[in-house]
């Protein structure tokens, strides 16, 4: 089974209904099923609570839409090491950096994301979801 860290963009475009929604909520579906052994990073998860509060007060439950998603991945934890080892990445973004640093502390197969361009320096393969669904049908 491969193993995948889906990017908080990828969780956003499908909770917001943003352009790429569809083919990420293929790829949350994947996780889910058990095709692939989905992850997080834990602080995307912090992030997406931010996010979800600010955002959509009228809503579901903040609590209800992260359990569900604590429910489907798996959450790799970002400990010292980790964001040590982020601050010598060939990756500008420090954000990003760590959820690099995350994918290799797994041996996640790719970093399923809506920005590739985020992570072309990195040590882990990065993939749109697009992509990633295009090279499972093949």
């Amino acid at each position: 089974m491969k193993k995948v860290l889906v990017d908080l963009n990828v969780l956003l475009d499908f909770l917001a209904k943003r352009e790429n929604h569809e083919r990420a909520a293929m790829v949350i579906n994947l996780c889910e099923t058990k095709v692939l052994r989905g992850y997080v990073a834990a602080h995307e998860i912090t992030t997406l609570a931010y996010f979800l509060s600010s955002t959509y007060k009228s809503h579901k439950s903040p609590n209800s839409i992260i359990n569900g998603i604590l429910d489907i991945f798996s959450t790799i934890s970002v400990n010292e090491k980790i964001l040590r080892s982020a601050l010598d990445s060939n990756i500008k973004d420090y954000e990003d950096a760590v959820i690099e640093q995350c994918a290799l502390k797994e041996s996640v197969d790719y970093i399923i994301t809506g920005n590739i361009s985020d992570f072309k320096k990195g040590n882990v393969n990065s993939i749109t979801p697009s992509e990633y669904l295009a090279l499972l049908n093949n």
